[in-house]
């Protein structure tokens, strides 16, 4: 993928690694649109960083996605790049009682949203002559943590469509590809300076170095160990993954 000269929807913009690519892209001469459901934080990034534009979306609303993507299109007629970032990650208990509320809204908010969003643009993205819907998954895809297993969920669900949309894409302009980070210091959780958390602007580094050759998934070097542990034998790599957070865990307030 080429890193300048683009234009870029990401969604889910305004914090964490969103906002961090929003900036990079930007940086890197591409003209950017970030989504957010929050109007003051989107003022405030648009105030940041001058030349970065916003739009109002709860990615949950599927008349939202609508009206928002045809505002889009109208206006960035040369809009090629979607990347469907936003997400949110609860924690939640498969042992015990399941949360409804919470996981529909997990569910609508981590799936249903990206394939939304990515259905409302591909038409638009056929016409153009070099285009990319870019997902984002997360190691937990593969490797799950028990104590985000919807989460984990949706990411392994997200995995396993982009896989199909790549293949349903293959003869068209729109290249599929799926960004799987590693544990990332950002807000998703709560950014806390945990050691065994990757640095934000790190990881953004070696993703854009990554993302220029990229057909398929990119991965930063963090991020190896754990995709490639899915498998025949990733039963031990999952119990000795989750015993650790049981042992050391996660920051949750």
């Amino acid at each position: 993928m080429k890193l300048s000269g683009n234009t870029i929807f990401i969604t889910g913009g305004t914090s964490g690694i969103g906002r961090a690519l929003a900036e990079a892209f930007h940086v890197k001469g591409n003209k950017v649109i970030v989504s957010g459901r929050r109007k003051a934080l989107l003022d405030e990034f648009a105030a940041h960083v001058p030349g970065i534009d916003t739009i109002e979306l709860d990615i949950t609303d599927p008349s939202q996605i609508e009206r928002v993507a045809n505002t889009l299109i109208a206006k960035y007629p040369n809009l090629n790049v979607i990347i469907n970032n936003a997400g949110i990650m609860p924690f939640d208990d498969p042992a015990g009682m399941n949360d409804d509320p919470q996981a529909v809204h997990l569910v609508n908010t981590n799936l249903l949203g990206p394939i939304r969003v990515s259905s409302a643009f591909v038409s638009h993205l056929k016409e153009q002559a070099d285009s990319y819907i870019i997902n984002t998954s997360s190691v937990l895809a593969y490797i799950p943590f028990a104590v985000s297993a919807l989460y984990s969920a949706t990411k392994a669900a997200i995995h396993s469509y982009s896989l199909s949309q790549r293949f349903a894409l293959r003869d068209t302009s729109v290249r599929v590809l799926e960004i799987v980070p590693p544990w990332v210091d950002t807000d998703l959780v709560r950014k806390s300076g945990d050691p065994r958390a990757m640095q934000l602007d790190v990881f953004v580094e070696q993703l854009l170095a990554a993302l220029e050759t990229a057909t398929t998934e990119v991965l930063v070097e963090d991020a190896k160990q754990l995709r490639n542990s899915a498998g025949p034998d990733e039963h031990g790599v999952v119990n000795y993954v989750n015993q650790m957070i049981v042992d050391n865990p996660l920051p949750t307030a």
